[in-house]
Parts: structure tokens; sequence; C-alpha cells
């Protein structure tokens, strides 16, 4: 019995850990909302969310059911058959959910740990079938009709919730417009009874459905006069808002906001992520229905038990909701996977994480050629009304760091639209995924508030289209790798399923202390203005700086000595160097509107800055991966005489960039001469190499391809040292025109 005892704290272990993975995706869920609206400080929304998860802990059991018999047939598997399938679902949801959460990517979590269950109990039965003469046909094994509903789920997810959110967000644009105070002075209160209506019916039918510490005769009342608490609730919550906007002037969209994301809250907490228990919940059933049939032989044990219903203990659920709460607290990738989706609903333009896709473009086409038809039929003073009412404000009445990614309206909207959906849903039984619900309403009513511009439509729909695909691997992903990692330890033993807890283990581990290391901003597009800003130009000019000149120095002395993993190393780092001020150069618009800086004076300054150092990070790619393509390809090392040459640049290249830092870090140009004559000197001793080289080509004394390398890396070094100058020169023009 030891190896049980065993798996069962391998389960405990896993449970903790997937309920760590499991909130960091599913955040996004119920905080994207109130964080892209900015309906309170970071901290308020943390607390709310934090007594929302909390409460809806102890709301449901529901996959407790699924882990023990919706899946598989339990009483086709032994005992220990059943335990390792347990244990493989577990140890492959923890990796699965944690390389979504590296990625930024939200996923379900639901659709990952039933696909695990399906293909651990598949893997199973295969084995079962090829080593058992009395085995029974696949089909009596597995509960099939559960993953095709999923299947459907993904389906039906993404087409109703998108059209019902693009649908409602533009007639809720049509009728208050982006300058919607004015209109909220009469009809907010009505609007936010039934805001809160459409709420309190969604934790009802959501939410307190499966609540461990309700009766059956509470839910029965509950479920009898449903519709009298929501009409009551539209009437008394209409008449409260009204009185609180006569007396205080209240904003009820804030209130609907938070009262949402409580909301989204406790039913995610109750129905999904509490979930994650299900899986060692069921192994612990295992164990103790075994133990007390006082049978011996674990592989000659059906696990008929396993289904009878079973409801939870309401202190381990609020254990779950304690270690999701402090996951939520301490979670870099949270608030990754919630920036993915902020950044991809956000009104605004600016950096776009995503590239530009064939299907993308194509579907903006026939975008644009839909409107230009349709805006045929409409006449002309229809839609300038129409547009009038989708003019996006512009928060110049703001400090840059408040804006807000989107408004409160929006916001409300979402979160009204994804209740009531996973709310009717449920009600009938339909097989709707609560994460492509919430996800896909809020990318609908960015979409009816035009946030997809020509500008960014093809960046913002290709990131959607990733994420919907990203989905349909999960369930791919999910079924084949716990299927091969239950044949591993199936056929390995305790051996195995130590060495992969061990490995995934070391996996969670590296991939959070890079998330700690990496910063993880809600509001990375928005920038400080003024003097705030200037200086913070001089730390990334300054940095920058330093990066590109330690790259080039260290890439050309390391083809001089030929060292591979050097080179390899500064080629990446130059690569990202690339991408930084690719990302730079993208977003200057959206910088220089939002810091409110002059086009005219000092935004040509900054212009110009950006671009003279995106030249020079291009002709450091071109050095560093010439050079290590050179060395990794295994060409000839270079010559003495070669290797002398570009010692001779050397020394005076590192002397230039550090005077070169010295002026940008000291804002003082009265040295600016002396650079001058630096790089006039260096670019002359580059040339007398260059020279050199050639007369050596022309005697044959060096190998062709390393002299045809080291002319083209003298070319672009000498370029690299144009532009990085060039910068200086309009970094002074910057700093001085303030």
């Amino acid at each position: 019995m030891l190896i049980y005892q065993i798996i069962l704290f391998v389960l405990l272990v896993l449970a903790i850990t997937d309920l760590t993975v499991g909130v960091s995706n599913d955040a996004v869920n119920f905080m994207n909302p109130a964080i892209g609206s900015r309906s309170a400080k970071l901290r308020i929304i943390f607390i709310l969310v934090s007594i929302g998860v909390l409460v809806g802990a102890t709301f449901s059991s529901g996959m407790m059911e699924i882990a023990r018999k919706g899946i598989f047939n339990p009483s086709n598997f032994y005992y220990h058959e059943v335990m390792l399938i347990f244990v493989a679902v577990m140890l492959t949801d923890v990796l699965l959910l944690d390389a979504y959460n590296t990625l930024g990517f939200p996923t379900s979590t639901t659709v990952s740990l039933i696909f695990e269950l399906l293909g651990a109990a598949v893997a199973m039965a295969i084995i079962k079938i090829y080593t058992q003469a009395d085995a029974l046909n696949l089909y009596e094994y597995i509960n099939t009709s559960k993953a095709m509903a999923i299947i459907a789920g993904i389906l039906i997810s993404i087409v109703v919730a998108f059209t019902v959110g693009a649908i409602v967000q533009w007639l809720a644009r049509l009728l208050f417009s982006f300058h919607y105070e004015s209109r909220m002075k009469y009809f907010g209160s009505i609007f936010g009874g039934l805001s809160i209506a459409v709420i309190i019916y969604f934790m009802l039918i959501k939410g307190m459905k499966g609540a461990s510490f309700l009766t059956e005769a509470n839910q029965a009342w509950l479920k009898a006069n449903t519709w009298n608490i929501i009409l009551y609730s539209f009437v008394g919550f209409s008449i409260l808002f009204q009185t609180l906007y006569w007396l205080f002037k209240i904003n009820v969209l804030k209130i609907i906001v938070l009262v949402g994301t409580v909301s989204l809250a406790m039913a995610f907490a109750g129905n999904d992520l509490v979930n994650f228990i299900g899986v060692p919940m069921a192994g612990l059933s295992s164990y103790e229905i075994f133990s007390a049939s006082g049978a011996s032989d674990p592989m000659a044990f059906t696990m008929d038990g396993l289904a009878k219903p079973v409801h939870a203990n309401t202190y381990l659920l609020l254990f779950a909701g304690l270690v999701m709460v402090l996951s939520l607290w301490l979670s870099k990738k949270a608030r990754r996977v919630v920036k993915t989706s902020v950044d991809l609903s956000r009104q605004d333009e600016g950096h776009e994480r995503f590239g530009s896709s064939l299907m993308a473009r194509q579907i903006v086409r026939f975008g644009v050629s839909m409107s230009q038809s349709f805006g045929g039929i409409v006449p002309n003073s229809v839609k300038k009304k129409i547009d009038k009412q989708f003019k996006p404000r512009v928060y110049t009445d703001m400090p840059v760091e408040e804006r807000p990614a989107f408004d409160l309206l929006r916001a409300s909207i979402s979160l009204m639209v994804a209740s009531i959906l996973i709310a009717l849903g449920t009600s009938l039984k339909l097989p709707l995924s609560t994460t492509y619900v919430t996800f896909m309403v809020a990318m609908a009513t960015s979409f009816s508030d035009r946030s997809w511009g020509r500008e960014s439509a093809v960046y913002r729909i290709t990131g959607v289209l990733s994420i919907i695909g990203g989905w349909f691997v999960t369930a791919l992903f999910a079924f084949i790798i716990c299927a091969i990692i239950l044949v591993i330890i199936y056929f390995g033993g305790l051996i195995a399923i130590l060495g992969l807890l061990l490995l995934i283990g070391f996996l969670f581990v590296r991939s959070s202390i890079k998330s700690r290391k990496s910063k993880v901003d809600f509001y990375e597009h928005q920038v400080a203005v003024s003097n705030s800003f200037t200086e913070e130009t001089k730390i990334k000019i300054g940095e920058l700086s330093v990066s590109i000149a330690e790259s080039l120095t260290d890439s050309l002395r390391g083809l001089c000595s030929f060292k591979l993993k050097k080179l390899k190393k500064l080629n990446k780092k130059a690569h990202e160097i690339d991408t930084v001020t690719e990302d730079y150069k993208s977003q200057i618009y959206a910088t220089l509107s939002k810091t409110g800086i002059s086009f005219e004076h000092s935004g040509v300054f900054y212009v110009q800055m950006i671009d003279r150092l995106r030249g020079a990070a291009v002709s450091l790619k071109f050095i560093t991966e010439p050079s290590f393509q050179h060395v990794n390809n295994n060409h000839k090392e270079l010559t003495p005489a070669q290797t002398d040459d570009l010692q001779k640049i050397l020394g005076p290249l590192e002397f230039y960039f550090i005077e070169l830092n010295a002026l940008i870090n000291k804002n003082t140009f009265e040295d600016i001469d002396k650079l001058n004559e630096l790089h006039e000197n260096l670019i002359q001793v580059i040339q007398n190499v260059r020279l050199n080289q050639v007369k050596r080509i022309r005697g044959k004394n060096d190998p062709t391809r390393s002299s045809i390398l080291i002319i083209n890396l003298l070319q672009e070094t000498q370029n690299l040292l144009n532009e990085m100058h060039k910068m200086l020169e309009a970094y002074i023009g910057f700093r001085n025109s303030f």
C-alpha cells in the first residue's frame, strides 16, 4: 500500500500546483473588464476578486463527478489503473497550463482537464485490450459523448459569444455613445438595475446551484423564486442607484463593473478552478474505497464505488480558494495572460504583440469590402449620426498613467453579456465554455467599438485567431501528452512517476523564475509625460547604446577567438535588440500622441533618434549573424593578420562608446567636439583596415570566405557608428528642445 500512499501525496502536491496555474490562466476571465477600464485601483480589484474567489470556492463540486465517472466508466477499470490515470492527468495539466501561462494565452482549464482524462483513459483501455484476455471493447471503457459535447461547446461558445457581444455593444454605444455621462443621468439607474439583476441571475444559475453549504430545500426555493428575485433586484437596485446618483453623484458603471467582477470570480472559483481538486479527491476516494473493502489485490479490484455521487468538503474547498487567492497576488503569469486580453481589446492603437497572418488579411479585406458596400446603401445623414456616436473619447482630461484601455460602458456590457450567456447556457444544459464566452465577448465588444481600425485590425485578428487555434490545440495536446505520460508511468512504475514529477517541477520553477525577472505591466503601451518622459527616454537610449556597444565588440572578439557558444549568445542578443528597436519605432506615433509632445519640435528629434537606433540595430544583426554562421559552419579560422586588423579597431571602438554613453548620461554636451574627432579617427582606422584586407585578397594571402566576411563586417561596423553618431545628434536636439 505504500506506493499508493506516495501516489496520494503526489496528487496532493500536484493539486496545489494545478490550482496555482489554473487561476493564473483563468484570471483573464474575471479581471479583464475591471483592469482594462480602470474601474478601481489595482489593489482594490485584487481584494474584491480575492473575496469572490474565497466565497465562490464553496459553491460547487461539479467536476468531482466528471473526474470520477464523467469521461470513463470506473467499474471497468481496476484500482491500480484508476490511480495511474489520475496521476497522468495531474502531471499533464500542470505542464500544459503552465506553458499557456508562460505564453500569456488564455485557454479553457476545463477542456484541458477533460481531454487529459480522455487521453489517459483511452491509453489505459488500449493497454488493457492488448494485455488482458477478458478485456472489453474500447467504447465500453470511455464516455465519448462527453468529449464530443465539449468540442461542440468550443464552436458554440465562439460563434454565440462573439455575435451576441458585438450586437449588444453596438446597440449600447449607439444609445449612449462614448460620451455617455449626460445620458447616464436619465438612464443610468435603469441600466444599473438591469445589469445587477442579470449578474444576480448569473450567480443563482451558475454559482449557487452546487453550493456545498446549501441544502436541497434551499436550492429548490431558489429555483422556484428565481424570477421574483430578479424582478425585485431590478426594481430595488434601479431605485437605489438613482438615489445614490442624486445624493452623491455615484458612478453606476463602476459599481456594475466591480460587482460583476466579483460575481465572475465567484462563479469561476466554484465551477472551474476548484475543479482541479476533483481529480486528486477522486484519487483519495479510490484509496478509501479500496482500503475499506479489505481487498488485497489492487490489480483485480474494480472501482464501482466511484460511480456513486459525492459532496465536496467545504473546508477543502476553502483551502483551495485560499491557494488560488495567494496565486492571484503572487503570479506574474496571471498578469501576463490578463495583459494579452487587455491589449487585444484596448481602444487605442500602439504596439501590437501579434504579427500579420494571411487569414487575418483576408478577413480585413472582406470586412472593408462589406463596409464599403453597406456604406453605399445607408444615407449619408444616417452614417454621420452613427459615426458621431462611435467617435471615441480622447482622455486629455486625465494623466496618461490613469487613462483606461477601454471605458466603463464597454466593461459593463462585457460583464453583462458574458454573465447572461453563461447563465443561459447552464440553465439550458448547453456545453458553453465559460473561458471562451468571456474572451470572445471581450473581443466582440472591442470590435463593435471600432477598436480594430485599419491600422490595427490585421494584428488584433491574428491574435484572436492564434488564441482560438490554441483552444483546439489544448484539446489535442492534452489528449496526446496525457496518453503518452500514462504509458510511461504504467510501464515505468513509481520511478517513472517521480522522474516525471521532478522534470515537470524543474520546468515549472524555471518558467516561474523567468516570469519574475520579466516586467509585466498592464499598461505598458502608456508612457509618462514631460520631465519623466525625457528621463525615461534617456534611460532607454542609454541602455540600448550600451547593449549595442557590448554586442558589437564582443562579437568581433568572439570571431577572433572562434568561440561558437559566445557568438550564438551574442547573435540571439542582437536579434532581441532588433526586436526592441522595431517595437519602439512602431510605437512612435502612439508615444508622441499620449505624451503631448509637439511633432514639429521635440517630436522630430525623437523620430530621428529612434530611426537611427533602429538602423544601428539592423547593422549589428548583420555583424553578429554572419560571424556566428562562419564559426558554426566550421569555416577556416581567421589568419593572424586578420585578427590583428580587428584588434586595431576594438580599442578605439570601445573608447568611442564610453564617451558617447557618458554624454548621454550626463546630459551635458560640451565634449561633443571631442566625440566628433573620435568618430572621424575611428572611421579612418576602419577604412585603413579595409584597405589592408583588400590588398591581401589581391595577393591571395588570406582565405576568400573569411576575407569577404571581414570586409562586410567592417562596412557594417562603419554604418553602425554613423547611425549611433547621428542618433546622439538627434538626442541632443531632443533634450535641448525642452
